[in-house]
């Protein structure tokens, strides 16, 4: 079976940065359970892929790259930075032309060589301020 954390990697480039969203399948179990959801997002993996196509509609040029991976036991815990210019509507925000770059952590909890769980934290209000929806503190 191959290592958890080269599954989470290859989640990453197939699907995040090639836009082979039908891949996560691959991946995920079809009742895998996003325990941090996006706002609006359904379950499952089907709810997962509509955020990727959603995601990747409004940041088409988004590129994601792993800076970090801690694995211990079933859990793998991936720290990463993406990257995109805002050229479609995300989260009601309206396109913006900018270039946003979002730090965040996923923690993957896998069964069987398939994601079952995973909770992901991402720096929302830093994107924000960078679509300059809100402004910056002390200004």
């Amino acid at each position: 079976m191959q290592p958890i954390g080269d599954v989470v990697r290859e989640f990453i480039e197939e699907v995040l940065n090639q836009g082979r969203v039908e891949s996560t399948d691959r991946f995920f179990w079809d009742d895998m359970v996003e325990q941090v959801p996006f706002p609006g997002q359904g379950p499952g993996v089907e709810g997962l892929k509509d955020v990727v196509r959603t995601m990747r509609a409004a940041f088409p040029d988004m590129h994601w790259r792993i800076d970090e991976q801690l694995t211990e036991g079933d859990r793998v815990l991936t720290r990463f930075e993406w990257t995109g210019t805002h050229r479609d509507t995300f989260l009601g925000v309206p396109a913006t032309g900018r270039t946003v770059s979002v730090w965040g952590m996923v923690i993957d909890r896998f069964q069987e060589g398939r994601i079952k769980e995973t909770r992901i934290i991402m720096d929302m209000l830093g994107m924000l301020i960078q679509l300059g929806m809100v402004p910056p503190p002390g200004s």
